[in-house]
Protein backbone atom coordinates (compact mmCIF):
# COMPACT_ATOMS: atom_id res chain seq x y z
CA UNK A 1 0.00 0.00 0.00
CA UNK A 2 0.53 3.33 -0.42
CA UNK A 3 2.44 4.62 2.24
CA UNK A 4 4.09 7.68 0.87
CA UNK A 5 4.23 11.50 2.45
CA UNK A 6 2.44 14.08 0.32
CA UNK A 7 3.03 17.86 0.88
CA UNK A 8 -0.22 20.49 0.46
CA UNK A 9 0.79 24.16 0.17
CA UNK A 10 -1.12 27.68 0.11
CA UNK A 11 0.03 30.95 0.19
CA UNK A 12 -2.07 33.63 1.47
CA UNK A 13 -1.13 37.43 1.54
CA UNK A 14 2.49 36.71 0.66
CA UNK A 15 2.37 33.76 3.67
CA UNK A 16 2.90 30.31 2.31
CA UNK A 17 2.00 27.38 4.34
CA UNK A 18 3.39 24.21 3.85
CA UNK A 19 1.89 20.73 5.40
CA UNK A 20 3.39 17.79 5.50
CA UNK A 21 1.39 14.71 7.37
CA UNK A 22 2.95 11.28 8.15
CA UNK A 23 0.91 8.28 10.17
CA UNK A 24 2.65 7.42 13.12
CA UNK A 25 2.38 3.31 13.65
CA UNK A 26 4.07 2.95 16.62
CA UNK A 27 1.77 4.97 18.25
CA UNK A 28 -1.42 3.95 16.86
CA UNK A 29 -3.50 0.91 17.88
CA UNK A 30 -5.83 -0.19 14.52
CA UNK A 31 -7.38 -2.97 16.45
CA UNK A 32 -8.88 -0.15 19.50
CA UNK A 33 -9.33 2.20 16.38
CA UNK A 34 -7.16 4.45 16.97
CA UNK A 35 -4.91 6.22 14.10
CA UNK A 36 -2.00 8.65 15.18
CA UNK A 37 -0.32 11.16 12.73
CA UNK A 38 2.04 13.85 13.06
CA UNK A 39 2.06 17.06 10.44
CA UNK A 40 4.96 19.06 9.80
CA UNK A 41 4.11 22.65 9.34
CA UNK A 42 6.53 25.12 7.63
CA UNK A 43 5.28 28.81 7.82
CA UNK A 44 7.34 31.46 5.27
CA UNK A 45 6.84 34.83 5.06
CA UNK A 46 7.58 35.67 1.17
CA UNK A 47 6.08 38.81 1.39
CA UNK A 48 7.11 42.31 2.07
CA UNK A 49 5.43 42.82 5.55
CA UNK A 50 6.38 41.55 8.95
CA UNK A 51 3.61 39.38 10.39
CA UNK A 52 2.70 37.45 13.66
CA UNK A 53 1.06 34.56 14.04
CA UNK A 54 -1.39 35.21 16.62
CA UNK A 55 -4.36 31.99 16.66
CA UNK A 56 -4.48 28.57 15.18
CA UNK A 57 -8.01 27.17 13.61
CA UNK A 58 -8.01 23.68 12.71
CA UNK A 59 -11.39 21.65 10.95
CA UNK A 60 -10.40 17.97 11.76
CA UNK A 61 -12.57 15.62 9.79
CA UNK A 62 -12.59 11.78 10.19
CA UNK A 63 -13.57 9.07 7.50
CA UNK A 64 -17.27 8.86 8.66
CA UNK A 65 -17.56 12.86 8.13
CA UNK A 66 -17.49 13.83 12.28
CA UNK A 67 -16.02 16.80 12.55
CA UNK A 68 -14.15 18.90 15.64
CA UNK A 69 -12.81 22.61 15.63
CA UNK A 70 -9.74 23.34 17.32
CA UNK A 71 -8.82 27.47 18.48
CA UNK A 72 -6.19 28.36 20.14
CA UNK A 73 -3.58 31.09 20.62
CA UNK A 74 -0.34 30.68 18.52
CA UNK A 75 1.03 27.24 17.65
CA UNK A 76 2.84 24.86 19.73
CA UNK A 77 3.21 27.72 22.36
CA UNK A 78 4.70 30.31 20.85
CA UNK A 79 3.51 33.35 18.51
CA UNK A 80 5.92 33.77 16.07
CA UNK A 81 7.18 36.91 14.74
CA UNK A 82 8.13 36.46 10.67
CA UNK A 83 10.83 39.04 8.99
CA UNK A 84 10.29 39.00 4.87
CA UNK A 85 12.32 36.13 4.04
CA UNK A 86 12.07 34.47 7.35
CA UNK A 87 10.46 31.06 8.17
CA UNK A 88 8.77 29.05 11.36
CA UNK A 89 8.29 25.12 11.60
CA UNK A 90 7.13 22.94 13.88
CA UNK A 91 5.10 19.33 14.24
CA UNK A 92 2.35 18.60 16.54
CA UNK A 93 -0.30 15.62 16.14
CA UNK A 94 -3.85 14.04 15.95
CA UNK A 95 -5.71 11.30 16.51
CA UNK A 96 -8.44 9.56 14.73
CA UNK A 97 -10.99 6.91 15.12
CA UNK A 98 -10.90 6.18 11.60
CA UNK A 99 -7.90 4.76 9.39
CA UNK A 100 -8.04 8.00 7.12
CA UNK A 101 -9.37 11.83 7.64
CA UNK A 102 -8.50 15.46 6.83
CA UNK A 103 -7.49 18.63 8.28
CA UNK A 104 -8.07 22.22 7.21
CA UNK A 105 -7.65 25.67 8.93
CA UNK A 106 -5.95 28.95 8.89
CA UNK A 107 -3.15 31.57 11.70
CA UNK A 108 -4.56 34.58 12.13
CA UNK A 109 -2.00 37.11 11.55
CA UNK A 110 -1.27 40.69 12.47
CA UNK A 111 1.13 43.00 10.49
CA UNK A 112 3.02 46.01 11.90
CA UNK A 113 0.64 48.27 10.89
CA UNK A 114 -2.17 46.46 12.80
CA UNK A 115 -3.66 44.88 9.81
CA UNK A 116 -5.01 41.32 10.45
CA UNK A 117 -5.84 38.39 7.85
CA UNK A 118 -6.14 34.56 7.90
CA UNK A 119 -3.14 32.60 6.53
CA UNK A 120 -5.06 29.57 5.02
CA UNK A 121 -3.70 26.23 5.55
CA UNK A 122 -4.48 23.95 2.93
CA UNK A 123 -6.73 20.69 3.48
CA UNK A 124 -4.50 17.68 3.82
CA UNK A 125 -5.14 14.39 4.17
CA UNK A 126 -4.86 11.80 6.71
CA UNK A 127 -3.83 8.63 5.24
CA UNK A 128 -3.16 5.07 6.96
CA UNK A 129 -2.37 1.88 5.29
CA UNK A 130 -4.94 0.64 6.86
CA UNK A 131 -7.22 2.74 4.10
CA UNK A 132 -7.43 2.26 0.21
CA UNK A 133 -9.27 5.80 -0.18
CA UNK A 134 -7.12 8.66 -0.10
CA UNK A 135 -9.42 11.66 0.65
CA UNK A 136 -7.05 14.55 -0.88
Amino acid sequence: MDTKTHSYTETTRGIRVSVVPQYLPEQSAPDDGRYVWAYTVRIENQGTETVQLLNRYWRITDALGTSHEVRGEGVVGEQPVLNPGEAFEYTSGTPLATPSGMMMGAYEMETRTGDFFDAVVPAFSLDSPHERIHLN
